[in-house]
């Protein structure tokens, strides 16, 4: 139902499932596993797959930690979009991806829960799209040293507050990997 009405297809958007990003990450080879279980049921539908991947001064462009985890490898042509914030939009070429695509609904997953996730789900929102979170597809460090709650319950939160998510024409919500259909939620 986004307010992006010529839109009408979906896309699996995985964001930062990178070596470094993931690598101390709670319940990590659970949520690869699932990420990669989304991604192939998205090419099986003929569902747009697109990689988002982080650079920065600590994960510089093309280093070991920099590369997506090699439990999901990228199929040429699927599209990699290059970030350097937390919202995957802001300042990048994803807005066009999805546009060349017609997609107005977002399934996403990946890490980190608190900082990229949480920012692309407000980001697409924001400009019109539908956003469904993979209840058991994001991932996040413990930041307890920066007094932030357990990575459980960082996710706990997300997902919650993320499940009612609603604005004006559009929709948030969350799904579990088996209840991703890769279709448009209902108005």
């Amino acid at each position: 139902m986004s307010t992006l009405t010529d839109r009408p297809e979906t896309a699996l958007v995985v964001i930062d499932v990178q070596r470094q990003v993931v690598a101390a990450a709670w319940e990590r080879d659970a949520v690869v596993k699932n990420i990669a279980t989304l991604v192939e049921r998205a090419r099986e539908t003929g569902t747009a797959v697109v990689w988002v991947q982080h650079n920065d001064a600590d994960l510089p462009r093309g280093g070991d930690g920099w590369q997506i985890v090699p439990e999901l490898p990228v199929r040429d042509g699927e599209p990699v979009v290059h970030k350097n914030w937390g919202d995957a939009f802001e300042a990048t070429e994803l807005e066009d991806v999805l546009a060349a695509r017609r997609v107005g609904h977002l399934v996403v997953a990946g890490a980190q829960t608190d900082a990229c996730i949480r920012s692309t789900l407000h980001g697409a929102i924001a400009r019109g799209y539908d956003a469904t979170l993979v209840s058991d597809a994001h991932t996040t460090d413990d930041n307890g040293e920066w007094g932030a709650p357990p990575p459980e319950q960082v996710i706990a939160h997300t997902n919650l507050y993320w499940r009612f998510h609603r604005a004006p024409g559009r929709s948030g919500g969350t799904a579990g990997t088996a209840e991703v259909t890769f279709t448009r939620p209902a108005p």
